[in-house]
């Protein structure tokens, strides 16, 4: 039983910022690659950004250089800085992690999402 939760989203105005976080609780051994997806009513899903067990990150063009993805390991804890924020911004943002159990079972794990919207 491995969960994640992501929180952190809400209203903010084109330029705003805001701060999510994924949260993984349950049997975890560790986490290796921590993931950040969005999707747009009527749009497909967007991957926006992943980071590795070590630090090593990645995004999608569309955030790059707005968007700063991190993680806190021993609190099991991903974030998600978004700057400079654009109405082109708003979707339901995911998290999904890579996640090693104890037993040594390896699971894609998926959060509920939190909804960002940008917008005056």
């Amino acid at each position: 039983q491995v969960q994640l939760v992501e929180s952190g989203g809400g209203l903010v105005q084109p330029g705003g910022s805001l701060r999510l976080s994924c949260a993984a609780s349950g049997s975890i051994a560790s986490i290796n690659v921590m993931r950040w997806y969005r999707q747009a009513p009527g749009k497909q899903r967007e991957w926006v950004a992943l980071i590795t067990r070590g630090g090593s990150t990645r995004y999608a063009d569309s955030v790059k250089g707005r968007f700063t993805i991190s993680r806190d390991n021993a609190k099991n804890t991903a974030y998600l800085q978004m700057n400079s924020l654009k109405p082109d911004d708003t979707a339901r943002y995911y998290c999904a992690a890579d996640i090693l159990r104890p037993n040594m079972d390896n699971d894609d794990v998926w959060g509920q999402g939190t909804q960002v919207t940008v917008s005056s």
